[in-house]
């Protein structure tokens, strides 16, 4: 991990140049999935969404990136005190990933972080292009929500060491993500420590006790330590079924089934003579040679 005591960031100087960029193409590894529905089935499942959501949708608010520190900054230190991710890394994060507040995900399905549906996701989903078109994104009941699955998707394992630093230590977790593979952009780093600078979120942020840091990294990495046994996205299955085939589910994407049985995406399109991505829910494919 690169540790923030070693480097020296202008991270202001970043701002325009890397907001220009990193807004043209999502940089977020976990973003990765593809589509398994119809543009069709896609178009009407938003509908439904919206028509769900109207009322909240209507009176829903123009952020600045003021009104949006403000209106988050509890939950964002709330979970950090939970936890130990900084409140200036969360509200970091949900400002970049939503657009200050305003992006059709934030406002149509609650969703801050562009957290995208797993084989696991039993809630709604949202159709939306990213990686891939009609990519399938997790709605929520309440933007808190949003904030609470950020906390829960970052407990993981390649995650692990990341609780281990000081809840104020906004440098050490930004150069952590990207070392974890949070994010593919080489940028990523200065991108979010240049934010938390830009709007000082790191008065958000609080030192912790020994005795408090031990109580917290114990609590936290038992329920990783839990994570790691349950089946979770990207985990690798150890037995390969006996007929060698899987049939897809709801949610299901090429990326997340080639990674559960230690495939490769193009090796996992060979098996099963794929000209392309499309596939569909109750297609059976081979996972095994």
């Amino acid at each position: 991990m690169i540790s923030s005591r070693s480097i020296s960031i202008s991270a202001r100087v970043f701002i325009p140049m890397l907001l220009g960029c990193l807004l043209l193409s999502s940089c977020f590894t976990r973003k990765k999935a593809i589509s398994s529905i119809s543009g069709r089935e896609a178009k009407h499942n938003n509908q439904q969404i919206q028509k769900q959501n109207r009322d909240a949708i209507a009176s829903y608010p123009t952020f600045t990136a003021a009104q949006y520190i403000n209106r988050f900054k509890t939950i964002a230190i709330q979970e950090m005190n939970l936890y130990g991710i900084p409140a200036s890394i969360t509200l970091a994060q949900g400002l970049f990933e939503s657009g200050n507040g305003n992006g059709e995900l934030a406002r149509v399905a609650n969703n801050h972080f562009g957290i995208k549906c797993t084989a696991d996701w039993k809630g709604k989903s949202y159709y939306k292009d990213d990686d891939q078109v009609n990519d399938c994104f997790r709605v929520y009941d309440r933007a808190e929500d949003s904030f609470r699955d950020h906390s829960d998707f970052l407990k993981r394992k390649r995650y692990a060491k990341l609780f281990e630093l000081d809840k104020n230590d906004y440098q050490g977790w930004a150069y952590g993500l990207k070392e974890a593979g949070y994010a593919t952009n080489p940028k990523y780093p200065q991108l979010l420590i240049a934010i938390i600078q830009k709007y000082s979120l790191d008065q958000y942020d609080r030192p912790e006790g020994e005795i408090q840091k031990i109580k917290r990294e114990d609590r936290v990495l038992a329920q990783i330590n839990q994570n790691i046994g349950q089946a979770v996205k990207d985990s690798l299955i150890q037995a390969t079924p006996a007929d060698k085939t899987y049939t897809i589910k709801k949610g299901d994407t090429l990326y997340n089934i080639s990674k559960r049985f230690g495939l490769t995406v193009d090796e996992l399109k060979a098996m099963n003579n794929m000209a392309d991505n499309n596939i569909k829910i109750g297609q059976v494919l081979v996972i095994a040679k």
